[in-house]
C-alpha cells in the first residue's frame, strides 16, 4: 500500500535560491517585455519598450571606450556591465537563457555555495563584456544571459573535470558540451551568418571554468596541495 500522506515537495526547493532569483529577473523582464509588444498592457507606446529596454540597459564596446579609455564613470555607462543578462531580443530567445541558467545553475548550485554561484554568473557577465568590448569594437550591442550562462558552463565543466579526474577517466570528455556548443555555433555561423557575441560566450566560459579551480569546495586548499606537489 502506498503512503499517501508524504508530504508533496515543490520542485523549486531543489533549486538554488541565488539561481531560482536569477531566472525570475530573466522571466519577469521578458514578461513584461512581450507583454507591451503584443498590446496586452502600457498601450500604442509598449511596442517600443524592447528597443528602449536595449537602448538603457544592454553593453557595447563603446561603453567601455567611455569608461576605460576617457574615464567616464557615470553610473548609466557602468550599470550596463551587469544589466544586459537580463534583456533579450525576443521571447524565444530569453525563454532558451532562462532554461539553461536553471538547469546549468542547479547543477552548479548543488556543488558550489551559493556566494560561489553567484560569483561565477557576475564573473561571467563581466568577462564575456570586457571581451566583448576589447575584440568587437564600435556600438555593437551585447545583451542577453548566455555569457553569463557560458560562465556556469565553465564551471560545470570544471566539476566533470575534476570527478572524471577522481575516476581515473580522460578529463577531456569534460569538455564535450563546450565543444558541441562551439561547433554548433560555428555550423550556424555558416548557415546564417555569424555574430560576434560568440567572442563574449567563449569569455564567460574561461571565466568561469578559471574561477571554479578556486570557488569550488576546498578549492584553493586543493589548489594550493597540486601546486606543492609540482
Amino acid at each position: 500500500m502506498s503512503d499517501d500522506s508524504a508530504p508533496f515537495e515543490s520542485p523549486f526547493n531543489t533549486i538554488p535560491p541565488v539561481i531560482l532569483g536569477l531566472v525570475m529577473i530573466v522571466v519577469a523582464v521578458e514578461l513584461v517585455l512581450s507583454a507591451g509588444a503584443s498590446g496586452l498592457v502600457g498601450g500604442p507606446q509598449a511596442v517600443g519598450w524592447r528597443l528602449g529596454a536595449l537602448n538603457d540597459f544592454a553593453f557595447s564596446p563603446a561603453v567601455l571606450e567611455y569608461v576605460w579609455v576617457r574615464g567616464d564613470t557615470n553610473p548609466d555607462l557602468l550599470k550596463r556591465f551587469v544589466t544586459y543578462p537580463f534583456v533579450h531580443g525576443s521571447f524565444t530567445d530569453a525563454l532558451f537563457g532562462a532554461a539553461l541558467l536553471l538547469a546549468l545553475g542547479k547543477f552548479v548550485g548543488d556543488v558550489f555555495s551559493a556566494v560561489a554561484t553567484l560569483t561565477v554568473f557576475v564573473l561571467g557577465t563581466l568577462v564575456g563584456a570586457l571581451a566583448f568590448g576589447l575584440f568587437v569594437g564600435g556600438t555593437t550591442p551585447l545583451f542577453g544571459v548566455w555569457p553569463a550562462v557560458y560562465g556556469l558552463i565553465g564551471a560545470f565543466t570544471y566539476i566533470l573535470w575534476l570527478r572524471l579526474g577522481q575516476a581515473g577517466q580522460n578529463q577531456i570528455a569534460a569538455f564535450r558540451l563546450i565543444g558541441f556548443l562551439l561547433g554548433l555555433q560555428l555550423v550556424f555561423g555558416l548557415l546564417f551568418g555569424t555574430s560576434p557575441t560568440w567572442i563574449a560566450e567563449l569569455a564567460g566560459f574561461v571565466a568561469g571554468f578559471a574561477a571554479s579551480v578556486v570557488l569550488a569546495p576546498g578549492g584553493w586548499s586543493a589548489l594550493l596541495v597540486r601546486l606543492r606537489q609540482r
